[in-house]
């Protein structure tokens, strides 16, 4: 830059030093005369100052001449110089050129000719930083993760490239299954990028996985910082979380640290209903009955569920049944009309004996919105009504095709638990336990309607048959049960 505008000072001041001569001498005579070896010359204005023009385009064409010859031995002997930098230049734009077709050809789903576009760019460009990426991106695309994997160790050596290399290891683990080492990358990424959305995502998915709770609160507290979380979100799954080191705490038989993290689940999401039953069972264990009591009742508000049912049971586990009935009025009056509460209630009336009230409590449930468990409590009713022996089996037999009604279903996948967990034990997804009507199983539904008819018949006809005459062996009846001389002669 500076020597450019010292160029431009040295023709300035020549040009006007020429202006100047110029007009000296038409001041002076108007021509110019040169006296050489022994001959004099004599130049007008014009040609004065033609011939100015021509010496500085001559001392021009001189300086570049030098240049060019002061380059070209630099050229030979190594240094930089305007020669070497136009070579480079060249091969800089067939570089980027390789390396756009390359990802044209990664874009297209071309693994192959993307990975030689990719080597040729690496030999062109001393661009490790962008070469290493796409060779390693083309060679997973061709199917070549061996050498995928030797790209993304090379760049962890350049602090600039060392996250995504980090981070393409970590998705190859993933692929392979290795959530252990792929956990361990993840966190290694996660101490250079912080706040990279998409890790802090698969980190806390590991992590959860891996039932690693407490590194996945630290990840949910970055996480929570993001624009992308709602606050409703991050205290949801905070409560999950602190559901999970409850349960690890009590199987580790600390309970002080259970109550805290138990308490604290229950604080965040009193909606979550494992949460309040472990809060009140808790709640229970501290002989504090009444905490327990306003537990279950928030969470009973929000969603009847046989787990509340439970721990509200739980609260005075010797109390009579109607003593039982009695305290369960603070429930049952809250959604009278929600299909839980009616059986409910109809199964307390059943544990007092209290069949009319259990078949009021019922109603028209077994009919209107059929389970495995309503159907089971209307056969107990019948069966305490003192109904034909027939018509229980037939609502026993119902029950056998009839759906199994709301059960702890992951709605990714579609698994069904037998209990809630904080993580689907089918895909490892976080929080997705939902409590969903569930139809009779497929596998099983053809068979048992097949073989009803067989059940029902049978018991039928076991239960025509008369029983035999308990003074008399069997021995001695015949199929006629026609009596022998010798039995008559007996006295």
């Amino acid at each position: 830059m500076l020597w450019t505008l010292l160029k431009i000072v040295i023709f300035l001041a020549l040009v006007t030093a020429g202006a100047y001569a110029v007009l000296f001498i038409m001041d002076n005579g108007g021509g110019l005369s040169v006296s050489f070896a022994g001959r004099e010359f004599a130049f007008t204005p014009v040609e004065v100052l033609i011939l100015l023009v021509v010496l500085l385009l001559v001392f021009w064409l001189a300086l570049k001449a030098a240049g060019l010859l002061v380059a070209t031995l630099k050229f030979l002997t190594g240094d930089e110089t305007a020669i070497s930098r136009f070579f480079d230049r060249s091969r800089e734009r067939r570089g980027f050129a390789a390396l756009t077709e390359g990802m044209m050809a990664l874009a297209s789903g071309d693994g192959k000719n993307a990975m030689t576009k990719a080597r040729k760019a690496e030999k062109l460009l001393d661009r490790p930083e962008l070469t290493r990426l796409i060779n390693a991106q083309a060679a997973e695309m061709a199917g070549k993760p061996d050498e995928a994997e030797t790209y993304y160790k090379r760049m962890l050596e350049d602090p600039r490239t060392r996250f995504v290399g980090v981070h393409g290891l970590m998705r190859q683990r993933l692929a392979t299954g290795d959530t252990e080492t792929a956990l361990k990358l993840a966190e290694k990424a996660f101490a250079l990028k912080p706040k990279h959305d998409g890790l802090l995502d698969s980190l806390f998915a590991l992590q959860t996985a891996q039932k690693d709770w407490a590194g996945a609160r630290i990840t949910l507290g970055a996480k929570a910082k993001s624009p992308d979380m709602t606050r409703d979100v991050a205290m949801r799954r905070d409560a999950v979380l602190s559901y999970a080191d409850a349960e690890a705490a009590l199987e580790r038989g600390e309970t002080e640290a259970a109550k805290t993290a138990g308490l604290e689940a229950n604080r965040l999401a009193p909606e979550l209903i494992p949460a309040a039953a472990l809060a009140a069972r808790l709640h229970i264990q501290a002989g504090s009955p009444r905490a327990a009591n306003r537990t279950i009742t928030k969470a009973w508000k929000t969603a009847p569920h046989p787990a509340l049912a439970a721990a509200f049971a739980a609260i005075h586990a010797d109390e009579t049944p109607d003593q039982r009935r009695k305290r369960f009025d603070a429930l049952l009056t809250v959604h009278p009309d929600h299909p839980e509460t009616k059986m409910l209630a109809a199964e307390l009336a059943l544990a007092a004996e209290d069949f009319p009230a259990a078949r009021k409590a019922i109603g028209s449930l077994p009919e209107t919105d059929p389970s495995i468990r309503s159907i089971a409590i209307m056969a107990a009713i019948e069966r305490g009504q003192g109904a034909d022996d027939s018509v229980v089996r037939g609502w026993l037999a119902r029950a056998l095709t009839a759906p199994r009604g709301p059960q702890w279903t992951c709605t990714n996948c579609g698994h069904v638990h037998s209990d809630w967990v904080p993580t689907c034990e089918n895909c490892d997804a976080f929080d997705t336990l939902d409590w969903i009507d569930q139809p009779a199983p497929a596998d099983s539904t053809s068979g048992a309607a097949a073989m009803l008819p067989l059940i029902v018949g049978m018991l039928e006809d076991s239960s025509k048959q008369p029983d035999p005459s308990p003074d008399v062996d069997d021995a001695d009846v015949t199929e006629d049960s026609t009596p022998t001389e010798e039995t008559e002669k007996q006295p």
